[in-house]
Order: C-alpha cells, then structure tokens, then sequence
C-alpha cells in the first residue's frame, strides 16, 4: 500500500459566500479559516494551499460580544519614533469593516508564507453585493 501525497493537480476548489450579518466577528474567523486553508477536505496537507475561495457579505453587520466595541483597540506601528497608532473598534466597524473581518481572519492562520496566498483568496464586502457572480459560490450558513 503506498502513501497518498497531495500534489497541486489535485486540488479541487470551491467558492463559498457567506453573510455576515448577525454573525459574531471571532466565530466567523474560525470558520472562515479552516475553510481556507482546507482543513475539512480528505486530502489536506499543511504544507500546500488546499483551500477554497471564501466571499464574505454584509460585513458591516458584525457583532462584537460583550465591551468589545468599546474597548478593544487596533495596534499599528509606522516604524518611527512615536507612531504607534491605537484605534478603537467602534471606529474601525463605522469606517472599515471589512478590514476587522480580514484582520480576524488572517490572525486564525498561520504566520508563515503560506498566510500571503491563503489570505488572498478571501473576498470581504462591506455591503450585499459582490462581483463574483460568475464563479457561481455555494452560500453556507454559518450558526
């Protein structure tokens, strides 16, 4: 019996869309994560993208649990002396909320090389429409 190694002519992928509204920001993350990085297939390997394409909707409609809005923070750096930016998720979710969401998610991967090409399979509107019609994604329901 020989040993089945995943090769890139192998992989199948898949586009999914799910709405975002109502749904908590964390959970959604994990969700979204596995299925870009293909954890549920028979032939994940974690050294290869096995992944499928994730669209995200209506991610102006996510909920922070508990203080969150009010309390978490967004740290960034410019590299400078003195710029360090703390910005409070109540403005990031009234101006940017698909930026939250993308950075939710790219914190539940792994911080390797790998994380630049699975990222970028990730579509996130702010808004109901998208323009990947074309690709015909599978709506999931996530709870």
């Amino acid at each position: 019996m020989k040993t089945f190694v995943t090769k890139l002519k192998d992989i199948e992928r898949k586009w999914y869309l799910i709405d975002a509204s109502g749904l908590v920001l964390g959970r959604l993350a994990t969700r979204v994560a596995n299925l870009l990085r293909g954890k549920g297939k028979v032939y994940y390997t974690p050294n290869l993208d096995t992944g499928d394409f994730v669209i995200i909707v209506n991610a102006k409609k996510v909920k922070l649990t508990g203080k969150k809005l009010q309390q978490k923070t967004s740290f960034s750096h410019s590299g400078y002396p003195g710029g360090t930016r703390f910005i409070k998720y109540d403005k990031i979710m009234a101006t940017r909320p698909e930026w939250a969401v993308r950075k939710a998610v790219k914190g539940m991967l792994p911080h390797n090389k790998l994380s630049d090409k699975l990222i970028d399979k990730l579509k996130v509107y702010k808004g109901s429409e998208h323009d990947h019609a074309a690709q015909k994604p599978e709506r999931i329901e996530i709870k």
